[in-house]
């Protein structure tokens, strides 16, 4: 499992500040999901070869309603999810009786804390360290969260370091088979069917009982085999008999979800026919995409729905999914298992063209064609120059592409080169990823060496500008 952070304090102490300058090396993969996780924002973050979790929560007030209300109700389930606490603290403002009251709410969470004072600019820490020593959270971790003083160090020297956060690491890697095969994330909102999918591709018969031992974000690895062929379903709605699923609404985890798109080949995206797309399933989808992982679209409970809520649910596909033209739809009843084993078939191909192994000579000539059909727009006068491309990675794959003035290539034409390569290579259910590269210039900052008849010439030059110059001066 990724390791989870989890920010806690009292309003204004500079939260979301830390939490939008921790998840800023991914782009800020916020998700706020309005009711089941309400008021708290979930984001991933990396430096160097150190990826993580954040949970952002509401700030606590100190007071009876901030300590036993809603808000105190969300910082419970944002601490339980995390490996580590950031008990955030304002510095200027120094120690308050509502941070004493946070305080001894972490005490009672038993969960590893660390305590960040930030808004550190302008204050002495030798002074502050005493000061915050009380909370009894061991010595105090001095930030400032808006210009990133000490951020890097908070992670790449504490956190990443801490013995809880490599447990969690160590963790993640044992966690997974080793024949793992295809692996499968089936995702999607509350009560959608995740785990009546589930359930229809293991098998009907298949008896499946898992103590889901541990915290409520693990996911559970449970590989099987069809066909001869190896899979391995990455369940975030945990696995029961079938006669025993009696939940009305299932359990969702944001973490969860995260951490089964991460880990997948394939994400089967499951959507509620009779309730159409909502804004869940976009945010879903975002993380999907942001992940850049294959990607099949189950529309459930379709058996079930009239005719005037098909059509309404295929019109909305295409008013608000038509960018997505890469992944292939299905409409399917998890329930009674129509539709469900044409899946398979889709993941196969999409599996496929996420892992193919694609040649250099190949990407060169669909690259040739797309220049010589559209070429790129010009930039203050000068014409984009793309010369070479070359596989970079798979899943999804990417497409390295060396040139002149890369960095200005607009979004229209980097669209064009996508679908032109996903076309080109017949790719099926897998985006495609472009990394454009400016060739270095070798001869950039140098300066031609003279001979020594241009030196001399130079010179002969110099002189007789020198005494132009005199003589014009002589006459005034």
């Amino acid at each position: 499992m990724i390791p989870v952070v989890a920010l806690v304090g009292r309003p204004n102490v500079g939260k979301s500040t830390l939490f939008n300058r921790l998840t800023r090396t991914r782009d800020a993969i916020v998700a706020a999901f309005s009711g089941l996780t309400r008021d708290r924002q979930y984001g991933k973050g990396a430096l160097g070869d150190f990826d993580y979790l954040v949970i952002d929560t509401g700030g606590l007030s100190g007071d009876d309603d901030g300590i036993d209300g809603p808000m105190a109700d969300q910082a419970r389930l944002a601490i339980d999810e995390a490996d580590l606490v950031f008990f955030i603290v304002d510095a200027k403002a120094g120690r308050t009786s509502a941070d004493e009251a946070i305080a001894e709410l972490l005490r009672t969470q038993g969960k590893s804390v660390l305590l960040v004072a930030n808004k550190i600019d302008g204050q002495n820490p030798d002074y502050l360290a005493g000061e915050f020593s009380g909370f009894g959270f061991g010595e105090s971790l001095f930030i400032s969260a808006t210009n990133g003083n000490g951020v890097r160090h908070l992670i790449n020297d504490v956190v990443a370091e801490h013995e809880v956060v490599k447990a969690a690491l160590a963790a993640e890697a044992e966690e997974e088979p080793e024949n793992s095969g295809i692996k499968i994330a089936v995702v999607g909102r509350p009560n959608v069917g995740k785990s009546t999918l589930v359930n229809r591709l293991l098998g009907e018969e298949r008896v499946i009982v898992f103590d889901e031992a541990g915290t409520t974000r693990d996911s559970i690895y449970i590989p099987y085999e069809r066909d001869g062929r190896h899979y391995t379903i990455i369940d975030t709605a945990g696995v029961r008999r079938r006669g025993k699923i009696k939940e009305t609404v299932e359990k969702f985890s944001i973490i969860k979800t995260l951490d089964a798109i991460s880990n997948a080949h394939v994400v089967i995206l499951m959507i509620d026919a009779r309730e159409g797309i909502v804004d869940q399933d976009l945010h879903l989808l975002s993380h999907i995409l942001d992940a850049g992982r294959a990607l099949v679209f189950a529309i459930n409970k379709w058996d079930g729905t009239d005719l005037e809520q098909k059509n309404h649910v295929k019109r909305e596909l295409e008013r608000r999914l038509s960018f997505i033209d890469f992944a292939t739809t299905h409409y399917i009843s998890a329930l009674h298992g129509s539709g469900v084993g044409n899946l398979y078939k889709s993941v196969h191909k999409s599996y496929e063209s996420a892992t193919r192994k694609i040649q250099t000579r190949v990407l060169n000539d669909i690259l040739e064609g797309a220049v010589r059909e559209h070429q790129p727009p010009l930039v203050h006068g000068r014409r984009i120059k793309l010369r070479y491309a070359h596989i970079g990675g798979n899943n999804p794959p990417t497409i390295v592409i060396h040139g002149n003035q890369t960095d200005a290539v607009p979004d229209s034409y980097r669209r064009f080169l996508e679908h032109r390569f996903i076309d080109a290579l017949g790719l099926e259910g897998t985006p495609v990823r472009l990394q454009f590269r400016t060739s270095d210039n070798p001869f950039k900052g140098r300066r031609n060496k003279l001979t020594e008849r241009q030196v001399n010439r130079k010179r002969r030059l110099m002189s007789h500008v020198k005494k132009a110059k005199k003589s014009k001066k002589n006459k005034r």
